[in-house]
């Protein structure tokens, strides 16, 4: 029988775990902390371990730490948090941590989580030499990370920053205009073994077409008119550092194939040289356009994108994670003079579909804060820069249906029209559902019973109304 090993200080929820976890099959052991996880662990071996992030006697990333450089390596370790914390997600992810959710739970999602985790463990003993030193180990400390997120859609992208950080693979990482790619690289390189090493970010769409081989390798002396003297590229300052090429679709055809080069041998010539130079950098590159094979107008050759797409990260638009929208605004506060932003000028902000996505809402926050009288931006603030539809759904052949409400009514149905339109949208598949409004599982049955949507696939009881008062 599969040991499951549960790491959890509030008795409630550890008395939970121990019930579903069970209800699926396999053995549990339950602690309350750190100290009395490390006797398990030493006693006898896991097949997986449930592991609270924090925890009355201690930090459970130090755990986790412990177990990857340890004789219990190869057990698969699921972290869990009840807070919506980017730099840790990252952290935990990078340390080998095989999975990682939050509180409330879907358990669903968990029970899933843990038998995939069992599953792997029962191959690891069968491969035992190739997995053995698979988990890279994780370097101490790190910078934290400027993004800011705490949805679904988020909590994914922190999970492939953790992943890709601890390796040097190539990365690609695509989404809309403003929604964040530099600041992904960032993270992805501050992150890794090569933060003391420099990181050097070129916009390939800014440089004329002409230019960019000479910025990207470096010339030498008299290889054009002007080239006076010789002039490291870009791939030189990189050196052992990461080399970020952001809009990456709009590389020409030639250029295209000399970075392939590079990325399969790491070797290139200045322009007008001869000698051929090895570069040691991890490139990332970034873009807003199509590049994936079969895509309508993708701009790349197909073995440049899968040289590039070893790891890809696809950063969600703003619309899509509508939920990080106030702790985004926060941030940007941070910068301005305002201290707060008042319950119907934030309201205005879920709502708005932001075609600018993340950069967008900064430049209104700011102007926001720039324009008002007071420390709190207020709807009147917002007026000069953001143009709103009537509601999220956009206007309608009777003019603003929300016009009239008290504002907590009018965000209600708001919401409502939200969920039931996302529910229709995903086939009332409550789980594609909550990914669209970019909110966790649990979150969304909260929300329906809220505003008293049903459950379609759900038997109607008698005692839900349809009778006789």
């Amino acid at each position: 029988m599969t040991h499951v090993l549960i790491v959890e200080d509030d008795t409630g929820v550890r008395e939970g775990l121990v019930r579903a976890v069970g209800s699926k099959g396999h053995k549990t052991t339950a602690v309350s902390g750190i100290a009395e996880a490390r006797e398990a662990l030493a006693a006898e071996p896991f097949d997986c371990v449930l592991l609270d992030v924090r925890l009355k006697d201690g930090d459970g990333l130090d755990l986790l730490r412990e177990i990857r450089e340890g004789a219990a390596k190869e057990t698969p370790v699921i972290m869990a948090t009840a807070f919506g914390d980017s730099e840790r997600t990252i952290l935990a992810m990078k340390a080998g941590a095989f999975e990682y959710v939050t509180k409330p739970f879907d358990l669903a999602l968990l029970l899933d989580g843990v038998d995939r985790a069992v599953k792997k463990r029962a191959l690891g003993r069968s491969v035992r030499s190739v997995l053995d030193g698979a988990v890279p180990a994780p370097r101490a400390g790190g910078p934290g990370t400027p993004l800011v997120g705490a949805s679904a859609p988020m909590l994914a992208v922190w999970k492939v920053i953790g992943r890709a950080a601890a390796s040097d693979a190539p990365v690609l990482v695509v989404g809309e205009t403003g929604t964040g790619k530099e600041l992904v690289a960032r993270a992805i390189h501050d992150h890794s073994a090569r933060a003391k090493e420099p990181f050097v970010a070129v916009n390939l769409a800014a440089l004329a077409p002409t230019l960019l081989e000479s910025e990207l390798m470096g010339h030498e002396r008299g290889a054009f008119t002007g080239a006076v003297s010789r002039r490291a590229g870009r791939l030189e300052m990189a050196d052992r550092g990461t080399l970020f090429l952001d809009e990456i679709g709009d590389l020409d055809a030639t250029l295209q194939t000399k970075l392939l080069r590079v990325l399969q041998d790491g070797r290139y010539e200045r322009v007008g040289g001869t000698e051929t130079l090895a570069s040691g950098a991890r490139v990332i590159a970034a873009t807003n356009k199509p590049v994936r094979p079969g895509q309508a107008g993708a701009t790349l050759r197909e073995d440049l994108y899968y040289r590039l797409a070893v790891v890809e990260v696809e950063l969600p638009p703003l619309r899509a994670r509508r939920s990080d929208i106030p702790l985004l605004v926060a941030n940007a506060l941070g910068r301005t003079k305002a201290r707060a932003v008042s319950e119907e000028a934030m309201a205005r902000l879920v709502a708005y579909p932001w075609p600018g996505n993340v950069r967008e809402l900064f430049h209104v926050v700011e102007r926001a804060a720039v324009m008002c009288s007071s420390e709190v931006i207020d709807v009147a603030d917002l007026a000069p820069t953001l143009k709103l539809a009537p509601s999220a759904g956009g206007a309608t052949a009777g003019g603003d249906p929300f016009e009239g409400l008290p504002l907590r009514e009018a965000v209600a149905a708001l919401e409502k029209r939200m969920i039931e339109r996302a529910l229709v949208k995903a086939g009332n598949n409550q789980a594609e559902a909550a990914r669209l409004l970019g909110i966790a599982r649990p979150q969304l049955y909260t929300k329906m019973e809220e505003h008293g949507i049903t459950d379609p696939r759900r038997p109607r009881r008698e005692d839900e109304g349809g009778g006789s008062p």
